[in-house]
Protein backbone atom coordinates (compact mmCIF):
# COMPACT_ATOMS: atom_id res chain seq x y z
CA UNK A 1 0.00 0.00 0.00
CA UNK A 2 1.43 3.49 -1.39
CA UNK A 3 1.34 6.54 1.24
CA UNK A 4 -1.20 8.89 -0.06
CA UNK A 5 -0.13 12.63 -0.55
CA UNK A 6 -1.97 16.04 -0.70
CA UNK A 7 -0.97 15.87 -4.61
CA UNK A 8 -2.63 12.62 -4.96
CA UNK A 9 -5.78 14.09 -3.67
CA UNK A 10 -5.18 16.67 -6.28
CA UNK A 11 -4.79 14.37 -9.34
CA UNK A 12 -7.74 12.56 -8.16
CA UNK A 13 -10.13 15.43 -8.17
CA UNK A 14 -11.72 15.53 -11.51
CA UNK A 15 -12.10 19.06 -13.26
CA UNK A 16 -15.42 19.50 -15.38
CA UNK A 17 -14.93 22.51 -17.17
CA UNK A 18 -18.66 24.36 -17.72
CA UNK A 19 -20.35 23.40 -15.03
CA UNK A 20 -22.68 24.19 -13.74
CA UNK A 21 -22.58 27.05 -16.67
CA UNK A 22 -20.16 28.02 -19.05
CA UNK A 23 -16.36 29.33 -18.54
CA UNK A 24 -17.13 27.65 -14.75
CA UNK A 25 -14.65 24.89 -13.93
CA UNK A 26 -16.18 22.40 -11.43
CA UNK A 27 -14.09 20.86 -9.05
CA UNK A 28 -15.25 17.21 -8.64
CA UNK A 29 -14.56 15.25 -4.98
CA UNK A 30 -16.54 12.30 -6.10
CA UNK A 31 -13.42 11.13 -8.15
CA UNK A 32 -11.64 11.21 -5.02
CA UNK A 33 -14.39 10.11 -2.71
CA UNK A 34 -14.61 6.69 -3.67
CA UNK A 35 -11.54 5.37 -3.33
CA UNK A 36 -10.87 4.35 0.68
CA UNK A 37 -7.38 5.46 0.89
CA UNK A 38 -7.67 9.02 -0.65
CA UNK A 39 -11.09 9.29 1.67
CA UNK A 40 -9.40 8.24 4.84
CA UNK A 41 -6.30 10.81 4.05
CA UNK A 42 -8.57 13.85 3.41
CA UNK A 43 -10.61 12.86 6.53
CA UNK A 44 -7.40 12.72 8.65
CA UNK A 45 -5.25 15.52 7.04
CA UNK A 46 -8.30 17.91 8.32
CA UNK A 47 -8.51 16.23 11.54
CA UNK A 48 -5.16 16.85 12.26
CA UNK A 49 -5.31 20.50 11.25
CA UNK A 50 -7.47 20.60 14.11
CA UNK A 51 -6.08 17.51 16.86
CA UNK A 52 -4.53 20.13 19.42
CA UNK A 53 -7.58 22.06 20.14
CA UNK A 54 -10.78 21.28 22.12
CA UNK A 55 -13.30 20.93 19.64
CA UNK A 56 -16.74 20.17 21.15
CA UNK A 57 -19.23 20.03 17.92
CA UNK A 58 -18.80 19.98 14.70
CA UNK A 59 -21.34 22.00 11.93
CA UNK A 60 -21.38 20.76 8.97
CA UNK A 61 -22.85 22.27 6.41
CA UNK A 62 -25.33 20.94 4.00
CA UNK A 63 -24.31 18.64 1.75
CA UNK A 64 -20.85 18.38 1.08
CA UNK A 65 -19.84 19.37 4.49
CA UNK A 66 -21.91 16.02 6.08
CA UNK A 67 -19.63 13.86 4.23
CA UNK A 68 -16.54 15.30 5.58
CA UNK A 69 -18.15 16.37 8.83
CA UNK A 70 -19.29 13.11 10.26
CA UNK A 71 -16.24 10.99 9.88
CA UNK A 72 -13.96 13.80 11.88
CA UNK A 73 -16.57 14.05 14.33
CA UNK A 74 -16.34 10.27 15.03
CA UNK A 75 -12.28 10.77 14.32
CA UNK A 76 -12.17 14.15 17.14
CA UNK A 77 -14.53 12.27 19.58
CA UNK A 78 -17.27 15.45 18.91
CA UNK A 79 -20.68 15.95 18.24
CA UNK A 80 -21.98 16.66 15.25
CA UNK A 81 -24.68 19.41 13.89
CA UNK A 82 -25.77 20.16 10.78
CA UNK A 83 -26.36 23.08 8.81
CA UNK A 84 -28.95 22.57 6.65
CA UNK A 85 -30.80 24.68 4.01
CA UNK A 86 -34.06 26.15 5.27
CA UNK A 87 -37.14 24.15 6.42
CA UNK A 88 -35.06 21.22 6.55
CA UNK A 89 -34.67 20.80 10.36
CA UNK A 90 -37.75 19.79 12.81
CA UNK A 91 -37.48 21.69 15.51
CA UNK A 92 -37.33 25.46 16.56
CA UNK A 93 -34.27 27.01 14.20
CA UNK A 94 -32.58 30.63 13.17
CA UNK A 95 -31.60 31.42 10.05
CA UNK A 96 -29.13 33.32 8.52
CA UNK A 97 -29.19 35.20 4.58
CA UNK A 98 -26.15 35.49 2.46
CA UNK A 99 -25.54 36.99 -0.44
CA UNK A 100 -25.03 35.47 -3.57
CA UNK A 101 -23.22 36.71 -6.99
CA UNK A 102 -27.26 36.64 -7.95
CA UNK A 103 -29.36 37.27 -5.38
CA UNK A 104 -29.37 35.40 -1.50
CA UNK A 105 -29.65 32.20 -0.18
CA UNK A 106 -30.19 31.05 3.78
CA UNK A 107 -29.08 28.30 5.82
CA UNK A 108 -30.59 27.34 9.59
CA UNK A 109 -29.44 25.91 12.60
CA UNK A 110 -31.34 24.28 15.79
CA UNK A 111 -31.61 27.27 18.41
CA UNK A 112 -30.90 24.23 20.61
CA UNK A 113 -27.96 22.62 18.94
CA UNK A 114 -24.72 24.07 20.52
CA UNK A 115 -24.35 24.93 24.63
CA UNK A 116 -23.28 28.01 25.71
CA UNK A 117 -19.09 28.46 25.10
CA UNK A 118 -18.39 25.25 23.27
CA UNK A 119 -16.05 25.25 20.60
CA UNK A 120 -16.80 24.57 16.98
CA UNK A 121 -15.37 23.69 14.10
CA UNK A 122 -17.24 24.47 10.67
CA UNK A 123 -16.40 22.28 8.00
CA UNK A 124 -17.52 22.09 4.35
CA UNK A 125 -16.23 20.70 0.99
CA UNK A 126 -15.51 23.68 -0.87
CA UNK A 127 -14.62 27.58 -0.09
CA UNK A 128 -15.63 30.18 -2.88
CA UNK A 129 -16.77 33.37 -2.24
CA UNK A 130 -17.26 32.70 1.32
CA UNK A 131 -20.77 33.17 2.29
CA UNK A 132 -21.73 30.01 2.84
CA UNK A 133 -19.33 29.67 5.57
CA UNK A 134 -19.62 33.28 7.05
CA UNK A 135 -23.13 32.59 7.72
CA UNK A 136 -22.23 29.12 9.47
CA UNK A 137 -20.17 30.88 11.57
CA UNK A 138 -22.48 33.89 11.91
CA UNK A 139 -24.77 31.08 13.27
CA UNK A 140 -22.58 29.02 15.42
CA UNK A 141 -22.32 32.23 17.42
CA UNK A 142 -25.67 33.31 17.66
CA UNK A 143 -26.54 30.21 19.14
CA UNK A 144 -23.74 30.91 22.03
CA UNK A 145 -20.71 28.54 20.33
CA UNK A 146 -17.41 29.37 19.62
CA UNK A 147 -16.21 29.18 16.69
CA UNK A 148 -12.52 27.45 16.93
CA UNK A 149 -11.76 27.50 12.76
CA UNK A 150 -13.18 26.60 9.50
CA UNK A 151 -12.10 23.65 7.87
CA UNK A 152 -12.17 22.80 3.81
CA UNK A 153 -11.17 20.59 1.59
CA UNK A 154 -10.86 23.30 -1.57
CA UNK A 155 -10.28 26.77 -1.71
CA UNK A 156 -10.83 28.48 -4.92
CA UNK A 157 -8.33 31.30 -4.01
CA UNK A 158 -9.16 34.08 -6.54
CA UNK A 159 -12.96 34.40 -5.53
CA UNK A 160 -11.39 35.29 -1.95
CA UNK A 161 -13.48 33.62 0.05
CA UNK A 162 -10.82 33.41 3.33
CA UNK A 163 -11.43 37.11 3.28
CA UNK A 164 -14.82 36.90 5.04
CA UNK A 165 -13.64 34.31 7.91
CA UNK A 166 -11.20 36.40 10.10
CA UNK A 167 -13.22 36.15 12.96
CA UNK A 168 -13.36 32.57 12.53
CA UNK A 169 -10.81 30.73 14.24
CA UNK A 170 -8.18 28.86 12.36
CA UNK A 171 -9.23 27.88 8.35
CA UNK A 172 -7.59 25.49 6.77
CA UNK A 173 -7.96 24.51 3.14
CA UNK A 174 -6.48 21.16 2.26
CA UNK A 175 -6.20 22.24 -1.76
CA UNK A 176 -5.91 25.22 -3.27
CA UNK A 177 -6.80 26.36 -6.84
Amino acid sequence: MSVITVEDVRNKIRAVKDFPKEGIIFRDITTALKDAQTLKFMVDYLCDQYKDLKIDYIAGIESRGFIFGMPMAYKLNCGFVPVRKPNKLPAKTIKETYDLEYGSNSIEIHADAIPEGANVLVVDDLLATGGTAEAACKLVKRVGGNVAGVAFLIELVDLKGIDKLNDCGKVVSMLKY
